[in-house]
């Protein structure tokens, strides 16, 4: 049997990557189509946030400005997961009261956060903040349901064919309803070719706190999840939440199947940049990328 906690801190990397700090405002790229601001996250900000620096430079192609407000913190999900209320009423109180209100959306990368941001209605159901919570909730939005609505702009092709295995995240799929919005974005790209999962709808393991409350049943649905990809032979896999990148990429080294596993924002970054999706230089995926 495990030690308690054993399993979670398996997951985390030797070493976490350094990134510049994140501007207060991105500017848009060309004629500017909206205004956002960004959710950056917790667990994403310290373990991947390469993946941050490249929504910031994705919507900047689509001509999205970006505000990153400075005294956001925890959105309150995983307090959420965990039964924690008043905890969770708090750290959301916190970004009611930090995000602005004139912007077209608020977005987040991270399925996780998505999924808690607009259950704020329930959350403070019955509580003064009630209808301030349904109004911000109205304003979340994933970054593949934004781009997708958007209109994305086209992207050069990728300088080597790749074919990727998509994972839908169980926050973005099962909670939000997100499933044809990546899959869209994927087909933007010129030299991609799509590989779909067998029992996409499977949990990876991570599903929020469950690598902690339950670590023997997420491990074995990490592995079940990872021998899955390593059968479908694709080059790299790819999802749309940091907790499943990070438990799928955890569990395909212990098979020794070393693919990249990068967000989906990651691969539209990529290609706007030139640089490859697998290969020996990009081994680590969504943890090495440059910022």
């Amino acid at each position: 049997m495990s030690l308690p906690l054993a399993d979670a801190l398996a997951l985390v990397p030797d070493t976490l990557p350094y990134t510049p700090p994140l501007p207060e405002v991105y500017p848009a790229q060309g004629k500017r189509k909206a205004r956002v601001a960004l959710l950056v996250g917790c667990v994403q900000r310290v373990i991947a946030p390469e993946i941050n620096w490249a929504t910031l430079r994705v919507l900047a192609h689509n001509g999205v400005e970006v505000v990153i407000p400075k005294a956001q913190g925890c959105c309150g999900a995983l307090s959420m997961h965990a039964g924690e209320g008043e905890q969770a009423r708090k750290l959301a109180g916190r970004l009611l009261n930090t995000f602005p209100d004139d912007v077209d959306a608020i977005i987040t990368n991270a399925a996780g956060c998505g999924s808690g941001m607009k259950a704020y209605p329930v959350l403070f159901r019955g509580r003064p903040e009630e209808e301030r919570a349904r109004a911000f909730s109205r304003r979340v939005q994933d970054i593949h349901e934004f781009l997708v609505e958007l209109g994305p702009r086209p992207l050069p092709p990728l300088p080597k064919p790749v074919t990727v295995a998509y994972h839908d995240a169980c926050h973005l799929a099962h909670a939000q309803g997100i499933r044809d919005a990546p899959r869209a974005l994927l087909g933007h790209v010129d030299g991609l070719t799509l590989q779909e999962l067998p029992e996409p709808e499977l949990c990876c393991g991570s599903a929020g706190t469950y690598n902690v409350e339950q670590p023997e049943i997420a491990r074995q649905l990490g592995e079940r999840k990872a021998r899955l990809i390593v059968d479908t032979r694709a080059d790299a896999v790819v999802t749309g939440n940091v907790g499943c990148l990070v438990q799928i990429g955890a569990h395909l080294d212990q098979l020794g199947h070393l693919l990249p596993v990068w967000h989906t924002i990651q691969v539209l970054d990529r290609a706007l940049q030139g640089l490859p999706l697998a290969g020996d230089a990009v081994r680590g995926g969504g943890f090495s990328s440059a910022p």
